[in-house]
């Protein structure tokens, strides 16, 4: 008789420390002496779950039963969850085998070649197939904490972090994330240039991003070039912010798991707060399903901002006498035609330059936005105020939950109640609002520590003058990624142009300088005069 031994281990690090190899195979070689068997092969798994079958050891030696003439006559394992610890997979493995000519044998769990054979090995594959999730199942609650304490559990860290030892509990190193001094660079490089460009152009996209870092010699790990899945990942990685989401991913499918089954795993941050949330709002808007890409990078200035006041919708780009003029016009009308919408139309050079000046001879002047200043200082001040009441109130919370957590510790101690299912849910759940109030907490803090900006009259003069310079001079692409900041839209009529845009993202430039920082209108207070700053625009 003719066997093959397949050996097999759960984890790298078990093979690595020959834990259960060695003693396998001595096991294995002994059964088939005693049996007089010859060990024809020999397929070695040093570190593969036998949940799956994706195991290439395991396929090799599949392939190779199916050869003719036949190589082995008997598939020699430990125990059958060595083999495969789905119950259904180790079934149909092993129907396949034996139509093959080909016995599968674990030589701690035997059992007859007839039909109450069958029944056992089913009945011990179901067993296995328990225990293996019952397994899986505490490992991820012990992972879960461990994470919850802001060590990390394995893999690769995210790029821009390293992992360090951080201390050691008996025989088990306990590790942390740390910012890699190299690739921290590169990560906020890349949430500058995504803001604010590289001071020669505006905020840039992520397949610009991609092109800029290869072509000045920066690298992911491995000396891979960088793309565009690898940039919006990265722009989208909150562990840049100080909070790592583990168990987000399902192990088998990839596929996302519910936010409530994700923990949040504190780290140090990369990039501030300020600058990762104004990337968010940019993404957002970027978005496909939100905003077309030719909205962002056609040429033409005021693309997707101008509505048509008659029916709401967008004003698109038409043409006449052969290109030679160019118009805003509704796009609703010329698609469906006048019964739809009345329509109107506008000399695209009159508009953008229109929208331009109003901008910045009516809105961008010092005195102008000096009453802007006293008004968002006002804001400030009040949001400070509730900020601190927000410390206060998520304090409190934390202790109430921090409470929950020590009592039902207590009682479990005590042995009032049993660790059992309600227990370990009323316990994550107490543990889930304790870290949501943390979270919370550290984000009002963030907000009562933001430093209040000054602008002197100076400052205002100086951005006064850059900014016109930029917009009016400007290369196009330059002039609409600012233009998009300053104005959420423009509205035209029959003889009048609305501009509305954002005190905010006004005073964020302001404050930033030239080129502005952050870049992304968050809120929607509108610095929109009336009357005289609305200028007819005669067609």
């Amino acid at each position: 008789m003719r066997a093959a031994l397949y050996l097999r281990v759960s984890t790298k690090r078990q093979a690595e420390q020959d834990l259960s190899i060695p003693d396998q195979r001595k096991q294995l070689e002994a059964y088939c002496k005693q049996r007089d068997w010859t060990v024809a092969a020999e397929f070695l798994e040093p570190g593969a779950s036998a949940t799956s079958d994706n195991r290439p050891a395991f396929q090799d030696m599949m392939t190779a039963a199916r050869e003719k003439p036949r190589p082995f006559d008997v598939v020699i394992v430990h125990s059958f969850s060595r083999f495969a610890r789905d119950s259904v997979d180790l079934g149909l493995y092993v129907r396949d085998l034996e139509k093959l000519g080909v016995r599968v044998v674990s030589i701690t769990q035997e059992t007859n070649a007839d039909n109450t054979g069958d029944m056992m090995r089913g009945m011990i594959a179901l067993f296995d197939q328990h225990q293996s999730r019952e397994n899986a199942k505490h490992t991820l609650r012990a992972m879960k904490e461990n994470a919850r304490q802001g060590f990390w559990n394995g893999a690769p860290p995210p790029y821009g972090f390293k992992v360090v030892e951080a201390e050691k509990r008996g025989e088990k190193i306990k590790k942390k994330l740390e910012p890699d001094a190299k690739e921290a660079q590169i990560v906020r490089l890349m949430f500058r240039l995504y803001l604010n460009g590289d001071g020669t152009t505006g905020p840039i996209g992520v397949k610009a991003i991609a092109k800029y870092l290869n072509e000045k010699g920066y690298r992911q790990r491995q000396g891979r070039n960088f793309n565009n899945k690898f940039i919006q990942e990265a722009l989208h990685e909150t562990a840049y912010v100080g909070t790592y989401y583990f168990n987000r991913f399902d192990s088998k499918t990839r596929q996302r798991k519910p936010e409530c089954e994700q923990v949040a795993s504190p780290c140090p941050s990369i990039v501030d707060q300020e600058s990762f949330d104004a990337a968010q709002q940019l993404l957002a808007e970027r978005n496909p399903r939100k905003t077309p890409g030719r909205l962002t990078n056609n040429p033409i200035l005021l693309s997707g901002m101008v509505k048509c006041t008659h029916c709401g919708g967008t004003m698109s780009l038409r043409t006449g006498k052969g290109g030679k003029y160019r118009y805003y016009a509704c796009l609703k009308q010329a698609k469906e035609g006048s019964s739809s919408c009345k329509g109107t139309s506008v000399s695209m050079p009159k508009l953008d330059a229109v929208v331009t000046d109003t901008l910045l001879e009516q809105v961008m002047t010092p005195e102008r936005m000096t009453k802007l200043l006293k008004e968002v200082h006002t804001d400030t001040l009040k949001e400070k105020k509730i900020s601190a009441t927000d410390q206060a109130e998520m304090l409190r919370k934390q202790r109430e939950a921090q409470a929950k957590i020590d009592t039902l510790y207590d009682a479990l101690e005590n042995k009032v109640v049993e660790m059992d299912g309600d227990f370990t849910r009323r316990l994550n759940l107490a543990k889930a609002e304790r870290d949501e109030t943390i979270r919370l907490k550290a984000q009002a803090e963030r907000r009562s520590a933001l430093p209040q900006s000054v602008i002197t009259p100076k400052k205002l003069q100086a951005f006064s003058k850059g900014m016109a310079d930029m917009l009016r001079n400007g290369d196009i692409q330059f002039r609409k990624a600012y233009l998009r900041l300053f104005v959420d839209r423009v509205d035209v009529l029959e003889n009048e142009v609305r501009v509305t845009g954002s005190t905010d993202a006004l005073m964020a430039a302001v404050a930033g300088g030239l080129p502005t920082k952050g870049g992304v209108p968050t809120l929607v207070q509108e610095w929109r005069p009336h009357g005289d700053s609305n200028p007819g625009c005669r067609r």
